[in-house]
């Protein structure tokens, strides 16, 4: 992972914190070739250019772009470590933290990052684009203003937000709440199941009572992460020979169950029989819903709760994106698989409701 630093002179006077922005890739980083007629990926020596206003965001910036800089589909767990390993190392040093990323993953690596990250006193906002800086209608501009504005935002001389979070299109969300729901609109994320944590018109307006409090312990990072994790989502026709064949996956260790409603699976025998054969041998199930808002409640219906009685875990209203990450973290930690079970009931970074 490259390291080059990129400083963007501050010409407003007023700079009150200093910001981190790391750029992995993705559309937001694209701009015009007059050459070529195409679009290429942009030179941050230039990024003043491009973005002039970022002169006078009241922070001083630093870039940070990765080389080389990656689509979001091909995000790596082992890019996750790396970014959490980079902020570790510049915590001290900055204020704030803003990712600039690809919009496809963005919901999964926010979501690992917060897991990755205990007691974290300031802010880390991802953004993006679906459009790129080298398009005239461009939502980069105002999505990177934004988010390095509320990664530099304080309170007596405090960051107000200690979390990783997504700005998009006028919403700041929490990151292991987020969801990518729109390909072709500007308003890419939602958060069906908790609240922004601010809405950005004209002026900001914080959702208080949403926010986390600034922590008391220490902040730590940790550095590992287990991937052998399967997400499997029923469908009408699903066998019960094609699930045991995924299920026989060497080595695999968890499974993302996406499940109908609040939770709801179908009662034959034989499904329930090889989910239970691959609970006794060891493979975490949790459960969660293909709906996009709503939570998980296993014991309201008989087809729930067959899943329930076989060991099956409530994810509660956990998205897609942070059951699999919060998995990967905990199977990271080397943890006996009972405590691992425990902690997916309960809520470690404001991924789930209590």
């Amino acid at each position: 992972m490259g390291h080059k630093e990129y400083h963007i002179e501050n010409i407003s006077g007023l700079a009150t914190a200093k910001i981190l922005v790391i750029y992995t890739g993705g559309t937001l980083g694209m701009i015009y070739d007059q050459e070529d007629h195409t679009l290429v990926p942009m030179n941050f020596e230039q990024l003043s250019r491009h973005i002039p206003e970022l002169n006078r965001v009241q922070a001083e910036i630093t870039v940070i772009p990765i080389e080389p800089p990656i689509d979001s589909s091909d995000m790596r767990p082992e890019i996750w470590l790396d970014l959490a390993s980079l902020i570790e190392q510049k915590y001290d040093e900055y204020d704030g933290f803003v990712i600039l990323h690809g919009t496809d993953t963005m919901a999964y690596t926010a979501s690992a990052l917060s897991f990755l990250f205990e007691n974290l006193g300031k802010p880390v906002i991802f953004t993006g684009a679906q459009l790129s800086l080298g398009v005239a209608r461009t939502d980069a501009r105002e999505n990177m203003i934004t988010a390095i504005e509320l990664a530099a935002d304080q309170k007596e001389n405090q960051p107000i937000l200690h979390e990783v979070c997504i700005y998009f299109n006028g919403r700041l969300l929490r990151g292991n709440r987020a969801k990518k729901q729109e390909s072709s609109q500007f308003d890419a994320f939602q958060s069906e199941n908790y609240p922004m944590l601010a809405e950005v018109g004209v002026y900001c307006e914080y959702n208080y009572p949403y926010l986390f409090q600034k922590p008391s312990g220490p902040f730590t990072v940790y550095h590992q992460l287990d991937t052998r994790v399967l997400i499997i989502k029923l469908f009408p026709g699903l066998s019960n020979e094609m699930l045991a064949e995924m299920l026989k996956i060497k080595d695999l260790k968890a499974l993302v169950l996406e499940t109908y409603g609040s939770g709801n699976a179908s009662s034959n025998e034989g499904f329930l029989r090889v989910l239970k054969a691959a609970s006794n041998d060891g493979i975490i199930i949790l459960n969660v819903s293909q709906c996009q808002g709503g939570s998980v409640r296993q014991q309201d219906y008989a087809t729930g709760l067959g899943l329930q009685n076989i060991g099956v875990i409530s994810g509660k209203d956990l998205t897609t994106e942070a059951a699999l990450t919060k998995l990967m973290f905990l199977l990271g930690q080397n943890l006996p698989k009972a405590e691992i079970e425990s902690l997916l009931q309960k809520n470690l970074r404001g991924e789930m409701a209590d």
